[in-house]
């Protein structure tokens, strides 16, 4: 009788464990179940809002289609500003006639043609020839220049003194036609190498000048720094060019004061979209 009684108490205890273990099971799995239907929920609640976003986006972007804007721009800033007006032509539809030079050309083929939306400048001091067409003017983004040496800096330079050295070459950008050879200019003034600086050529637009270092036919140049992602090329570390840090103005001409396709990029180049592209070619916003 008590090996029964051990026998029907052992199966009781069995029949418990075996109950407890099932319904442990059932509320993990119930668990589990809660979570992923909640992350689910999350995922989908989020692209919801992500496309309704996205669509209200696009019904708010203007449609501007058979409008056309025509626009100068410094060949410096030509690969993130390409980029810039393909994005608001694709979200409007209007047209972007945009013409790519150094300052000197494109101040005079304002003045002689007299039309054009905006002049988006290498800086501020590249606008003032022709301020009598410019009705406002709004900066971007900092332009910032640097010291640009080939490939693993081979001749050692460490600043702008040792441009001044015997075995060290230079190329510099055309000081009457671009902004960047204007700082160049003033820089070697400012450290005293003006006269001691060996030039191996001089050229008329900022992407040329890391062209030169590249091809190996100089040591060193003042450039922009969006124009050192040339391969051969990179940056010296040196603090030397801090103080002639300038900025790119986005300056809307008096042809298009009334247009409402300029106040719609106007607009557009304030925004956070315009500033990303800016911010992925290196250039840094404007505090």
């Amino acid at each position: 009788m008590k090996t029964k009684n051990k026998f029907r108490m052992a199966a009781l205890c069995m029949g418990l464990v075996l109950a407890l273990t099932g319904c442990g099971s059932a509320a993990s799995d119930s668990s589990s179940a809660s979570a992923v239907s909640a992350a689910d929920s999350t995922a989908a609640s989020a692209a919801s809002s992500q496309a309704a976003s996205s669509q209200a986006a696009s019904e708010t972007a203007q449609d501007l289609t058979g409008q056309t804007l025509m626009i100068y721009c410094g060949a410096g800033m030509q690969e993130p500003f390409e980029e810039i007006a393909a994005a608001f032509s694709e979200a409007t539809g209007c047209e972007m006639n945009v013409t790519y030079a150094n300052a000197a050309q494109i101040q005079t083929q304002i003045t002689q043609s007299q039309e054009g939306a905006f002049f988006i400048a290498g800086s501020a001091d590249e606008v003032k020839p022709v301020e009598e067409y410019v009705v406002s003017s709004t900066d971007l983004v900092k332009h910032i220049p640097v010291l640009a040496v080939a490939d693993g800096n081979p001749k050692g330079i460490t600043g702008i003194a040792d441009l001044a050295r015997e075995d060290v070459t230079t190329v510099t950008g055309d000081a009457e036609a671009t902004p960047i050879g204007k700082i160049a200019q003033k820089a070697f003034q400012d450290f005293g190498v003006a006269d001691q600086v060996t030039l191996a050529a001089t050229t008329t637009t900022a992407p040329q000048l890391a062209t030169v270092i590249a091809l190996g036919e100089a040591d060193a140049a003042i450039i922009w720094k969006e124009n050192c992602n040339t391969e051969g090329v990179e940056v010296c570390q040196t603090t030397d060019l801090d103080a002639y840090v300038k900025t790119v103005p986005a300056a809307r001409l008096s042809f298009a004061a009334d247009d409402p396709a300029a106040d719609a990029f106007a607009e557009y180049l304030a925004g956070q979209e315009a500033a990303g592209i800016w911010a992925e070619y290196g250039y840094e916003q404007v505090q």
